[in-house]
């Protein structure tokens, strides 16, 4: 029995492991991305494109957003935040938006792929949080870029997953899974 619940536990724990974790988007390089063949991103947007309640982004992340478009990448956002706020913020980047995306749901996943007529194997998920976005996009079959969250302030839900965020990357981490910053 130990065997079935240990097996089931690496299951699970390589499902919230990241591809790549990094510090900001602006970390990202997409220019490796695309020599790797990547073409679609699909982009969390509260603390990992700006701070969670604001509805400005910074320039630098605003330039990066545009430097990857310039690169030939189709990007599209993927929130799980309301129609008003995603669809406000999207038209400022000019981006496809989806709301309510159910993360870590599939169904918000492949509507954003539909958007950018993508697919699974060129394409990138990247956000902030591992039970959202890290297992969505792994549980889709997408390669997945964590970002540490731009502020601290968030939805108090958040807040409570932050806690069990912080248990299950510290088991990745001592388990020698989870990439390193």
């Amino acid at each position: 029995w130990s065997l079935v619940t240990g097996h089931w536990l690496l299951k699970m724990l390589n499902l919230l492991c990241p591809s790549m974790y990094v510090k900001s988007v602006t970390d990202i390089d997409t220019e490796r991305l695309k020599e790797q063949g990547y073409c679609y991103i699909m982009i969390d947007l509260d603390n990992t494109l700006l701070p969670w309640g604001e509805i400005k982004f910074s320039p630098e992340v605003v330039a990066w957003v545009e430097k990857t478009i310039s690169r030939g990448f189709k990007m599209c956002i993927v929130s799980n935040a309301s129609r008003k706020r995603v669809k406000f913020l999207s038209e400022k980047l000019g981006l496809p938006f989806i709301y309510y995306a159910g993360k870590p749901c599939k169904g918000g996943f492949f509507r954003g792929l539909n958007l950018m007529n993508g697919n699974t194997e060129r394409s990138v998920v990247i956000g902030d949080q591992i039970f959202t976005d890290i297992l969505g996009g792994n549980r889709t079959g997408i390669m997945t870029i964590l970002v540490t969250p731009v502020k601290k302030r968030e939805f108090f839900t958040t807040r409570i997953m932050r806690k069990f965020e912080r248990m299950a990357i510290y088991l990745l981490k001592i388990r020698g899974f989870f990439p390193e910053l």
